[in-house]
């Protein structure tokens, strides 16, 4: 995939796909050029044969000059159609494969964008944003083929035959194309903001549309399917309505360009009058004239329908790349090196994070030895998932570092970080796929024995044979068709699967019933062997066994060390022990 930086206003983005593949570009202007020359050419060709028809004298006579005009005629119809029919050929391989390439990289540069991005977007947004931004990158090049350049070629050949008539002729049908020109310059400019306030109104719409969706299970929970579809309705009320009026003023565009067009017919009209009234054309003339004053008519009509469709694929073009293309909150440095574990020790060295107001960590400092299973506690708010989120450089911190085995995190490729960081959600992460495809996640080449030994490590293997389908068993969007218990230990096993040398447990068991968290536990201790270990829990039970335990409050370790020291100390972990109800941390 190309590092060049992707151009984030519609033509240079434009420019920057169609330039990958130039032959075929090159090639489907160059052949639309000469199909369109003899597309004009076929009227010129007409009116010759219209003259030499009418000035023959025997049957003879006429029936030779059918013979030759009629078979330059039919020479250039068929080299018409054949050029046309060829640039479509090397037009469409050469938009279908930058229309693939403008996927891939809006979607390559939008993944390198940070959690705090996703965060605050819609995810059925930023989809369409990027299929708004390349279908009509790819729509507004097939129209600068096959009707600005095509028509351009058309009026150019046009002029060249009027002006070759009378100067009159040709400078009437010069004067109203850059009337018309600057018209529609003039006009598109007006719309665009129309469009792009439009095309933000599409993307709202789709997105919301897609969060309603995405959260049925609420909505009827709640019971508030009928107060949703009023919100979804007054979001599509106010689309349309944006849609009406830059509709609307596309469409007084055409009037005035349909005006103009009978205005230049008048004109020519009133000309060929005088002219025949002098003499001074024949009758072919006077058929070429009338035949290219409909084409181009026709052309500035047409002309002005693409313009219309231009300006809202060019707003739908600016709109995504504007909300896509902003910078990336979080980059790899230049020539970051990738990060080599060997033991897996972090240390945090007067590490201060601030995220708006809030000062989450000051002058923060922790070393974690390597292999040392390390539990986190505290109540909401004390900083435990930020820790974690730093971890996996999800945020740049304020000042301070965070080292693996000497390296700073800040310094080392993001993937290659976590490619040995695992991590165990609270909620766990499953595409709409296969469980086999869930699990081998953590390991895209993994056999099918392995992914079988872990999800009986993570004791999944049971309820995976019971289903229909076992393993190829899809677990629909986000994992829905499965109970939270099972995607649970589908997670603990893609994360086994990795067997990355520094495991991250977030509420790893909290989805599980008693019986099914012993037996996971039992698991994990396995998972755990030889790694280095943070575990988040409020269930306090979970942590009994941690080498060490860290409670957290507002940002700084007010307690550390061993379960049992912990409680002989009589502190917070102590008080926090007793409060617990049923084995969970009461806040």
């Amino acid at each position: 995939m190309s590092e060049q930086k992707i151009p984030n206003t519609p033509l240079y983005f434009l420019w920057y796909l169609g330039s990958k593949y130039k032959f075929l570009g090159i090639a489907s202007f160059l052949l639309v050029l000469v199909a369109e020359t003899l597309n004009i050419l076929i009227f010129y060709v007409s009116a010759k044969l219209v003259d030499a028809f009418t000035s023959a004298q025997t049957l003879v006579e006429q029936k030779e000059v059918l013979i030759h005009w009629g078979g330059v005629f039919l020479l250039a119809y068929i080299g018409n159609s054949l050029f046309y029919r060829l640039s479509g050929f090397t037009a469409i391989g050469w938009i279908i494969k930058f229309h693939k390439d403008g996927y891939n990289e809006l979607f390559e540069y939008m993944t390198k964008h940070s959690h705090v991005y996703f965060s605050n977007r819609f995810a059925g947004a930023l989809s369409n944003k990027i299929s708004n931004a390349v279908d009509s990158a790819a729509g507004i090049m097939f129209q600068i083929l096959w009707t600005f350049f095509s028509e351009f070629i058309g009026l150019v050949v046009t002029l060249v035959l009027f002006f070759s008539i009378d100067v009159r002729v040709g400078s009437i049908l010069l004067a109203m194309f850059i009337v018309v020109l600057a018209f529609n310059i003039f006009a598109v400019k007006r719309r665009r903001p129309l469009v792009v306030t439009y095309a933000e109104a599409s993307s709202k719409s789709r997105g919301e549309g897609v969060d309603t969706i995405t959260n049925i299970s609420a909505v009827r929970q709640f019971v508030q399917r009928k107060s949703e579809l009023q919100r979804l309705s007054d979001i599509f009320t106010d689309r349309a309505r944006k849609d009406v009026k830059q509709s609307f003023f596309g469409e007084w565009i055409m009037v005035v360009n349909s005006i103009l067009s009978i205005i230049m017919t008048a004109v020519v009209i009133v000309l060929l009058y005088i002219l025949l009234s002098q003499g001074l054309i024949t009758a072919g003339t006077l058929v070429l004239v009338l035949a290219l004053l409909g084409r181009v008519g026709h052309m500035f009509v047409t002309t002005g329908q693409a313009l219309n469709r231009f300006i809202r694929d060019y707003g739908n073009i600016e709109e995504g790349l504007k909300e896509i293309l902003v910078d990336h909150e979080i980059a790899d440095i230049p020539d970051a090196k990738n990060l080599k574990v060997s033991t897996a020790t972090i240390d945090w060295k007067n590490v201060t994070f601030e995220y708006g107001d809030n000062k989450v960590f000051n002058e923060f400092d922790l070393i974690i030895p390597a292999g040392q299973r390390v539990g986190l506690v505290g109540p909401s708010g004390a900083g435990k998932t930020t820790f974690v989120s730093l971890l996996l450089r999800q945020h740049d911190l304020s000042s301070g570092e965070i080292l693996i085995d000497g390296q700073n995190i800040a310094e080392v490729t993001q993937d290659s970080l976590r490619e040995n960081i695992a991590v165990v959600p609270q909620e766990p992460l499953l595409f709409h796929r296969t469980i086999r495809e869930n699990i081998a996640y953590g390991k895209p080449d993994a056999t099918d024995n392995e992914i079988m030994a872990v999800a009986r490590l993570a004791k999944a293997h049971e309820f995976i044979k019971d289903l229909a389908q076992g393993y190829d068993t899809l677990v629909g969007e986000r994992g829905i068709k499965l109970s939270g218990g099972q995607k649970q230990r589908v997670a603990i096993a893609r994360a086994m699967l990795k067997d990355a040398p520094i495991l991250v447990l977030d509420e790893a068991t909290s989805a599980l019933d008693s019986e099914s968290e012993v037996a996971i536990q039992q698991a994990l201790h396995k998972l755990m062997e030889g790694k280095t270990v943070i575990a988040i829990a409020h269930r306090l039970s979970t942590l009994r066994e941690m080498d060490r335990i860290i409670v957290l409050e507002g940002g700084k370790i007010v307690e550390d060390g061993s379960h049992d020291s912990l409680l002989q100390y009589g502190g917070v972990y102590s008080r926090l022990w007793k409060h617990q109800a049923g084995g969970f941390l009461q806040e």
